[in-house]
């Protein structure tokens, strides 16, 4: 079973950036698709991001363009880069791997001045 721990959310201002990053324990996400959701307050969760085993990504149309997915398997992470944040961005991310139900605790992003 994978156990997932977001980290790198935060306060920060519109058109500003912050990582994203999802460590994964008890299995090697090498096998695995992985993605990132979001959730805002009083809104169903939302796909943002995903990654396949290979390199194939692909994104949520309000992201693309600003958002990269990436995964480093040496370390067993997986990062959301965020570029030019908006507030429509504010919500709380979670890390998943869809095939095996698994989803982290989620990390907080505020975007406001």
């Amino acid at each position: 079973q994978v156990q997932l721990v977001e980290s790198g959310g935060g306060l920060v201002q519109p058109g500003g950036s912050l990582t994203l990053s999802c460590a994964a324990s008890g299995s090697a996400i090498s096998r695995y698709v992985m993605g990132w959701y979001r959730q805002a307050p009083g809104k169903e969760r939302e796909f943002v991001a995903s990654i396949g085993i290979g390199t194939t990504t692909y994104y949520a149309g309000s992201v693309k363009g600003r958002f990269t997915i990436s995964r480093d398997n040496a370390k067993n992470t997986v990062l959301l880069q965020m570029n030019s944040l908006k507030p429509e961005d504010t919500a709380v991310y979670y890390c998943t791997v869809p095939t095996q139900g698994a989803w982290g605790q989620g990390t907080q992003v505020t975007v406001s001045s």
